[in-house]
């Protein structure tokens, strides 16, 4: 199987996938890092399955189900702002509660930077971090990415602002 390690399988979205998208896109715990404001209703989210089967040149973007060898959910990483002119892609991921610490998170980046550089021919990919994420920082790092800048400011919080940092992998 092309996207898949030691403990977990990266797999397309399915249809069957509707409730766990509703539970983990309306968690409120999430909003902060994700800049998610508002709940998404099961209907937005069948309309977003349903185009799922979309090229990432079309769409600019790809979603992804982290899966454990047993074939449980734990989490989503995904490929946004996909950009072939100029060879790059923001990544973003989430792990269920139950599952962090496991080891899942970084397989999975892991996975889906070589499929980047493998399969997509990208020069480079990066993550916008919250300058107080520091499971996501040293989750990047250990990945090999390296901050290369900051924006002040950047994101509003319910404790004031919060700066949000730059990671960037390119490809030797």
């Amino acid at each position: 199987m092309l996207l898949s390690g030691e403990k977990v399988i990266l797999r397309a979205l399915e249809p069957t996938d509707l409730e766990l998208l509703y539970a983990w896109e309306n968690d409120t715990k999430v909003w902060a890092v994700s800049q998610t404001m508002v709940p998404f209703s099961k209907f937005v989210l069948a309309q977003y399955l349903e185009t799922q089967h979309l090229d990432i040149y079309t769409t600019k973007q790809l979603r992804l189900v982290i899966q454990d060898k047993e074939g449980n959910a734990s989490g989503l990483i995904d490929l946004f702002d996909f950009d072939p002119q100029h060879l790059r892609a923001g990544i973003g991921i989430l792990i269920s509660e139950k599952y962090r610490g496991k080891g899942y998170a970084g397989e999975s980046l892991k996975i889906l930077v070589d499929y980047c550089f493998s399969h997509l021919g990208l020069h480079q990919v990066f993550a916008n971090i919250g300058a107080l994420n520091f499971v996501s920082k040293g989750l990047f790092e250990d990945a090999g990415f390296k901050q290369t800048g900051e924006k002040l400011d950047w994101l509003k919080t319910t404790n004031g602002f919060q700066n949000e940092l730059l990671y960037q992998l390119v490809k030797n």
